[in-house]
């Protein structure tokens, strides 16, 4: 149910409805994109600390009922209040509700098996998508009625309401030894990097996520842009874009779930990045005059892909890292897939600022950024990672009725 709360957030607000209205009263690419890297910034350099913070209270639920309330907040209050301060809020939402995933994201363990950990990761992904479904629906329904006021505290009140059973209903593992105090940011920041310099698999995973979600993460915040004002397509049309991209994105999560505890993670991820870069290329295709289709074969495609590198790549993680420090490891996770937030926006707004590249040259960029990453994952497996002697057996699921 928490998948499918942030994915309203995450379609609703970053990946459809902000961007659009805030360009629609003066703002521009490159002001959309300095507020991603400030909100980026700040995360990166506090996730690992949370995600340690998380590891040795056992507390997640609460951090992630705080992350959870802020982000709402924010939200609710978008199209409330002038330009700037609504950029402002932007920022703050898009932390909160990044800050929020890497304790729900160190939860899986608690809710699955090893053996089925790719199947509950799938059907988290996939119910989530559901979530971007209710978002292109509600703005569907309040966008022409009442307007970008009530939309965003709309969107802001859905996901309230689905996120509070994961507040309620998931049973955590408790603190570890309350020798293992948390540490302060800097300190639990530098002890992080150097058990993961320790892990070339680790290394090569990071240097390809940074790579994917730098692609993914930039190419959903301009997309509405790109799909509106690039190809041509009016505000319906671009509705069926995200809906379609919406469909094949739930359906790629339910497959990958499936193929992760067949085939292992690490193969359904080489092959979810592959399927990304064809759908850039397709969309490079539809906005230099190509025909319009290519605009839906790019939805599709690009959102099967999305739906299979979610589902993928935190049960690649879960196997790659010692369970006891899974949290941060999550965290240091999300400061990569952060930082490349920051070079996303900023790479997107030099190209699309380019006369002669524009934004389909931004958009090729990011094509670039997905070869990279292929080639940096070639070389990483999905063997579980050697336990120590004294870390618990996998968790049997404990989701309380």
């Amino acid at each position: 149910m928490y998948d499918l709360a942030n994915t309203v957030f995450a379609m609703g607000v970053a990946g459809r409805y902000f961007a659009p209205y805030a360009v629609s009263r003066g703002s521009t690419d490159a002001h959309i994109g300095a507020v991603a890297i400030v909100s980026g910034a700040l995360v990166a350099a506090a996730a690992p600390w949370f995600g340690s913070l998380g590891d040795r209270t056992g507390k997640r639920r609460r951090l992630l009922a705080a992350t959870t309330l802020v982000t709402v907040a924010a939200t609710a209050l978008l199209g409330a209040v002038p330009l700037g301060a609504a950029l402002v809020l932007y920022g703050i939402a898009s932390a909160g509700f990044h800050l929020g995933s890497i304790v729900y994201d160190a939860l899986l363990p608690a809710v699955s098996t090893e053996a089925d950990r790719g199947r509950v990761s799938g059907i988290g992904v996939a119910v989530g998508y559901l979530g971007s479904a209710l978002a292109l629906g509600i703005g569907a329904f309040v966008l022409p009625r009442f307007g970008h006021r009530v939309l965003f505290a709309a969107l802001a009140g859905a996901f309230l309401a689905f996120a509070l059973p994961a507040f309620v209903a998931i049973r955590e593992p408790g603190p570890l030894p309350a020798a293992s105090r948390p540490r302060g940011v800097v300190s639990t920041l530098a002890d992080v990097w150097r058990h993961a310099a320790r892990e070339p698999r680790i290394i090569r995973f990071l240097v390809g996520r940074f790579m994917y979600v730098d692609a993914a993460n930039t190419f959903f915040l301009f997309s509405a842009v790109y799909v509106r004002h690039q190809v041509g397509l009016d505000d319906k049309a671009t509705d069926v874009v995200a809906f379609v991209g919406v469909l094949s994105a739930l359906a790629g999560a339910a497959l990958a779930g499936s193929a992760v505890d067949r085939a292992g993670p690490a193969r359904v991820l080489r092959a979810a990045v592959s399927g990304l870069l064809a759908a850039v290329l397709l969309g490079v295709a539809a906005g230099t005059g190509g025909p319009r289709a290519a605009a839906y074969l790019a939805a599709i495609a690009g959102g099967a892909a999305v739906g299979a590198a979610w589902t993928s790549d935190r049960v690649l993680l879960t196997r790659l890292a010692p369970q006891e420090r899974l949290g941060e490891m999550f965290g240091l996770s999300a400061t990569v897939g952060r930082f490349s937030v920051l070079a996303g926006p900023a790479l997107w707004a030099l190209a699309s600022g380019v006369s002669w590249l524009g934004r389909p040259g931004a958009l090729g960029a990011l094509g670039v950024l997905l070869v990279v990453s292929l080639l940096a994952l070639r070389r990483v497996d999905d063997a579980q990672v050697d336990q120590p002697a004294s870390a618990p057996d996998s968790p049997a699921p404990t989701m309380s009725s």
